[in-house]
């Protein structure tokens, strides 16, 4: 049984796929790239190797996580080592450009999007949805990083010159089309070796975080109905017998791109037309959500890991 290495630089977000390393008695190392060094004129040890690299690592001072994994893989990819979500997925990753260009490229639509670099071609960007409302959102981000929704471009620019703009850590600003869905969700649809696992619905009503993951959760994880004496509604729900036609297509994007889990998350709008707007190639699970459902995404993830061996 080969060596897994877990490529990330989350601790919190690694745990529970450690757990599930260790109940199958996995021989695996974790490697912790905010920083470090390699050697070029040596090879890799043999493994398989997964990356978990996130977009959102310099929110938590790794700011040259993602650049310092793409040196990492293209080594690991010159020698040949088995790589779970390589150098393309991580260019997926960290950036949202990249993934609708190649999620359009794989006939699935995308809200339209604009993307804009200095304050002056962000509001020209925002005047060409001609009084619709739009949103604002980073290109490289996560968790809802410098999503915000705007009625009009006064509003827009009142937020660039108050000391609440978020710069991008990448300097690119996306202004995209606000889809309006006739009821506050998202589906996140989640892959493990390229293929459908399960679909999770999430309560939007709260707001833009949508993080599964378990360290993400406000203390209280059930959101409010209508009164007392209504039964609390969870915020992530596993779906069952949820298939929808457009899977097939995803699969094909994933395999395309050469990426093995992920999740991406659709919205429909009030004719009922989907859009992607996130691929998301270091994916978390939320466990309330999982045990309801009696399925553990986690888990197969560790079995799919083995299988590599």
């Amino acid at each position: 049984m080969s060596k897994i290495y877990v490529i990330h630089e989350n601790n919190e977000w690694t745990d529970h796929l450690v757990a599930r390393l260790q109940e199958l008695a996995l021989d695996y190392e974790l490697w912790h790239l905010d920083e470090g060094e390699i050697d070029l004129s040596q090879p890799p040890p043999e493994g398989v190797f997964y990356n978990r690299i996130s977009a959102s690592s310099h929110t938590r001072d790794h700011r040259f996580a993602p650049e310092f994994t793409e040196a990492v893989l293209a080594w690991l990819e010159r020698h040949g080592r088995t790589v779970i979500n390589g150098s393309r997925a991580l260019r997926l990753e960290v950036s949202k450009v990249n993934q609708y260009m190649a999620l359009n490229q794989a006939g699935i639509a995308t809200p339209k999007t604009i993307a804009a670099v200095g304050k002056s071609h962000i509001i020209a960007a925002a005047k060409s949805f001609a009084g619709e409302s739009f949103i604002t959102k980073h290109n490289r981000a996560g968790k809802g990083q410098g999503v915000y929704l705007f009625e009009d471009v006064d509003a827009l620019q009142n937020y660039l010159d108050s000391p609440q703009f978020d710069q991008p850590v990448d300097g690119i600003t996306l202004i995209q089309q606000y889809i309006k869905a006739p009821e506050p969700y998202i589906v996140r649809h989640e892959f493990i070796n390229g293929k459908f696992f399960y679909g999770v619905r999430v309560d939007t009503s709260a707001g833009f975080e949508l993080c599964p993951a378990d360290v993400c959760s406000i203390e209280d994880q059930m959101c409010p109905t209508d009164g007392p004496s209504s039964a609390p509604k969870a915020k992530f729900e596993i779906l069952t017998d949820y298939r929808p036609d457009f899977i097939n297509t995803y699969e094909r994007f994933l395999a395309a791109n050469n990426i093995q889990v992920a999740g991406i998350e659709t919205i429909w709008d009030a004719d009922g037309k989907s859009y992607a707007y996130d691929v998301n190639t270091n994916t978390n699970y939320n466990s309330s959500a999982e045990a309801v459902a009696g399925q553990y995404a986690m888990l197969a993830l560790a079995r799919y890991l083995q299988s590599l061996g």
